[in-house]
This record gives C-alpha cells, structure tokens and sequence, in this order.
C-alpha cells in the first residue's frame, strides 16, 4: 500500500464531501506536470516488461466513478504503452442471465490476472454496493453483507499474489453537467450520451453516500482505496498512473535469470 494524500486510510473514518474534486496536488496547471506524466509511462511500460517475465505477481487495477469521470480516458491514456499481451480491461455490464444463477462474485472471480498480467476493471464487483443498493435491485439485508465479502475476496486474492489497486474517480456535479453538455454538443461525442445517465445523475447524493460506504468499509492494507480528483483530466492521469508504478516498483521485480547454459550457446 503506497502512502497517498488521496489514499481512504484503513479503519479511518472517511468522509468524501471533503475530497476537493478540482484539486491538483503538487502541480500549478497541465504544462507542470507534463514531464513526470510523461515519465510514469514510460516507467510503467518497463515495470510491465519485468512484470511478464517473472510471472510471479499479478495487478488488479479497479476503476469505479460517477457517469463522465473518465474512466475510458484513463485506461486509453495510462496504459497507452504497455504490451498488449500482458494487459486485460474486463468492463462489467448488467450480469447476464448466467452470471445471476451465480454468487455476486463468481464472474469477477473469472477475471482476475493471473500471474505476470495486468487486469483493469472498468466497474467491478463493487457495482454490487452501489447500483444494486441506490437502485434498490435487491434488498438492504442482502448487499450490506457485502462488504465483508468484498474484503475477504480481496485478501484471497492478495494471500494469492495479486496486487490491487483501487481507484474512485472523484468529479463534481457541476462537471459532469460540462462533459454531458460537452456530448450533445460535439457530434464526435453524441455516440456517449446515454439518457438513461440522466436518470442517475437525479441519484446523485444517493451514489455519493454509496460510494462514502464502499470506500471506508472496503479500503484495506490488502486493497487500498485512491479517490482520485478527476474535474482535471490531466490530474487524473497522473494520479493514476503514478500510484501505480510507485506500486509495481515496491515489488522490487526481476528478470528471470537464464539457464547458464545456454549463455554457452554460439549461433552460427
């Protein structure tokens, strides 16, 4: 777990509303923070190099966020270098026909990295505390378990070699208004606006207080929880990508070492 001014301390109590959602941390504007953006991926792309090779980690990075916070443009920018191959996003829609005969979990479980991979999740498993609750799909006694559920997945997994990452993309009401103008308006974008957003965007403090719940019960030393200011997209980027690599390079990763006898070997 990498110490962070957006990290939701374990066991602390958590409130969102004092998370500033335009804040930009150490840096004065988007020119500033060009050259460490710029760096962190390339330091990624070679973390993940290592990381294919020892194939004895996994990273679970998980993306949840209000409708427009970006987490399409944080995937497509983070991880614009990284080897495909060692690389998968699983999106998670509303649960098929199959995945509901099934525990909460069972098809999350299924997309896990295995060892030497990386896995984003654009929602997760947590869809099941947050829309399943505001939208009230099933009943209180149902999802308020799953916390502890969640927790105890996530140590499996950890005690099982994936490192997780998890990450709140945290924007205000008012620029999620912007960016869904911003999709009727330019018609590259209108293909994104989705009416039933709007539906959501009325649940807005319900969300918000689902979301407080999630992060404070679910941010553990095994899982740690960023909430990521996201009205800036460039801060995003950073933020993300920069919570990452400090994590991979805790590791301390290798390559394998060759067989010597193969360094015998001559090529004619």
């Amino acid at each position: 777990m990498i110490d962070s001014p957006y990290l939701v301390r374990p066991g602390a109590k958590f409130k969102l509303s004092k998370v500033n959602t335009s804040d930009t941390g150490k840096f004065k504007d988007k020119r500033e923070a060009a050259e460490e953006s710029d760096r962190n991926l390339e330091r990624l792309e070679e973390l993940q190099r290592v990381l294919y090779a020892e194939r004895k980690h996994a990273m679970l990075v998980v993306l949840q966020a209000m409708d427009t916070a970006g987490k399409d443009g944080a995937i497509s920018h983070v991880f614009s270098g990284v080897n495909p191959q060692g690389c998968a996003v699983t999106s998670f829609k509303v649960p098929t026909e199959l995945e509901r005969e099934h525990d909460f979990l069972w098809r999350v479980h299924n997309a896990v990295p295995p060892a030497g991979m990386i896995g984003i999740f654009n929602r997760s498993h947590y869809e099941s505390v947050l829309v399943e609750r505001v939208k009230k799909l099933v009943p209180k006694e149902v999802w308020s378990q799953r916390y502890e559920m969640i927790n105890e997945f996530e140590r499996m997994l950890s005690a099982g070699g994936v490192t997780i990452l998890k990450f709140f993309l945290h924007i205000s009401r008012e620029e999620q208004k912007s960016r869904l103008e911003s999709r009727l308006n330019d018609p590259s974008k209108n293909w994104k606006f989705n009416p039933g957003d709007l539906d959501d965007r009325k649940l807005w403090d319900d969300y918000q207080a689902a979301y407080e719940d999630a992060l404070q019960r679910c941010s553990t030393k095994d899982a740690p929880w960023y909430v990521v200011p996201a009205d800036h997209k460039w801060f995003r980027n950073w933020m993300i990508s920069d919570t990452i690599v400090k994590t991979l390079k805790a590791l301390k990763m290798k390559y394998p070492k060759a067989d010597p006898s193969i360094l015998k070997i001559k090529i004619r």
